[in-house]
Formats: structure tokens, C-alpha cells, sequence
């Protein structure tokens, strides 16, 4: 059986997703595009450029296809990315590079980037906090980051600790 791969629905914009996306993340890469253009396809873009309808392409080794799919369905939040960090430098980069140029920021570490797509950008401590046998600790944690658009791990730990962290 091959690996599950995750479609991603465009309006015209898969080529330009494509090169952000694998610009962004480590060990990625832009494959093979379907040779037919969206507009053979009787797919409407809104790319003055003629686009691919399908590009294959992996983040941080994970495959996905782009697909220019027109105008007919939308990203949701139901549905997102996460980001495991291994530093605040690490979540400041990708926070503020996928809320550049349109992205949204969102509560909790969730945001919304320039395509519409979902991410949530989690220290991998946060991970780690929550996963502890202390309910106090988990419950002091979650009162602190649910405060919080980009979560911010000086805080986290602070709340953690049960010090005062300002939030």
C-alpha cells in the first residue's frame, strides 16, 4: 500500500504555495506537476500564469499534491497543521513567516496562513507540560496559553512553575 499523501485544494495558487511551503520547511521538495494546465482542465484559476492542475511535493518528508481546483471549496480550520518546535526561535520563524503577506493570527498557537490553511506552531515543552502527571501544572499551563496567539515558552514555563509569569 502507498503513504497516505494529504490533497491541498488551490484557487490558481498551487505553484506559488508549492515554492513557499518547500522554501519554508526543512527537507522539502517540489516534484512532478501534472503537464495539463488547470484551464485545459476546465479548471478556472485566478493566475494570470498558466498553472499546473496537480504538483506533488513533500514537507519536512511528508507528502502532499496541490491541486487548482478552482474556486469551489475553501480551507477550514477543522483541519490543521502542527508544527512541532524545538525552541521560541523556532516558533517565532515559522509563526511569522506563515502570518506574513495575509496569514492571520489565531488564538492558542493557531494561525492562518496567506492560503487559508490552518497551523498550529507548538513548542515541542508545551507538548511535554501537557503530558505530565500533575494536573495543577497541566491546568496553570493551559490558564497561560490560551492567552496567548504565539505561544511564548519563557511563559509556559513560568506558569508551570507556578511563578509569576505575567500573562
Amino acid at each position: 500500500m502507498k503513504p497516505l499523501v494529504t490533497c491541498l485544494w488551490f484557487d490558481g495558487t498551487a505553484s506559488e504555495a508549492v515554492r513557499f511551503y518547500t522554501g519554508l520547511f526543512a527537507n522539502s521538495t517540489s516534484g512532478a506537476a501534472a503537464a495539463v494546465a488547470a484551464e485545459q482542465a476546465g479548471v478556472a484559476g485566478q493566475s494570470e500564469q498558466e498553472e499546473p492542475l496537480v504538483i506533488n511535493f513533500t514537507i519536512n518528508g511528508q507528502a502532499f499534491q496541490a491541486l487548482n481546483g478552482g474556486p469551489h471549496y475553501k480551507p477550514t480550520p477543522a483541519t490543521s497543521f502542527v508544527v512541532s518546535c524545538k525552541d521560541q526561535a523556532e516558533v517565532d520563524h515559522y509563526w511569522d513567516a506563515l502570518t506574513a503577506d495575509g496569514g492571520e493570527e489565531s488564538m492558542c498557537g493557531w494561525l492562518t496562513d496567506k492560503y487559508g490553511f490552518s497551523w498550529q506552531i507548538v513548542p515541542e515543552r508545551l507538548e511535554e507540560l501537557m503530558t505530565t502527571s500533575d494536573a495543577e501544572t497541566q491546568q496553570r499551563v493551559v490558564d497561560a496559553f490560551m492567552k496567548m496567539r504565539k505561544l511564548d515558552i519563557a511563559v509556559i514555563e513560568a506558569a508551570a512553575t507556578g511563578s509569576n509569569s505575567n500573562s
